[in-house]
């Protein structure tokens, strides 16, 4: 599990995923149904890249997103006043 704490380090992560899949970027691309030019921002670190193409990257990927030191459900979140 990689340790996600930038744009930066995100897009470096998700390259190396993509690579050891095969895949070149137009590929991913197609699977995520996201444009070329959206994986090479993401590649690259872009900080304003959309989050729910970013999830669809993830998902053509096999990845998930897995959040520690947060609550994991909603009923903590209510639980705790926020």
């Amino acid at each position: 599990m990689a340790t996600i704490q930038s744009p930066q380090q995100l897009g470096a992560v998700l390259r190396a995923a993509r690579r050891q899949l095969g895949l070149t970027q137009p590929q991913l691309a197609l699977a995520a149904g996201v444009g070329v030019r959206f994986i090479v921002d993401l590649e690259a670190g872009k900080p304003t890249v959309r989050l729910d193409s970013v999830m669809r990257v993830l998902n053509a990927l096999g990845g998930v997103i897995n959040l520690d030191g947060l609550p994991s459900s909603a009923d903590e979140v209510s639980a705790h006043g926020a």
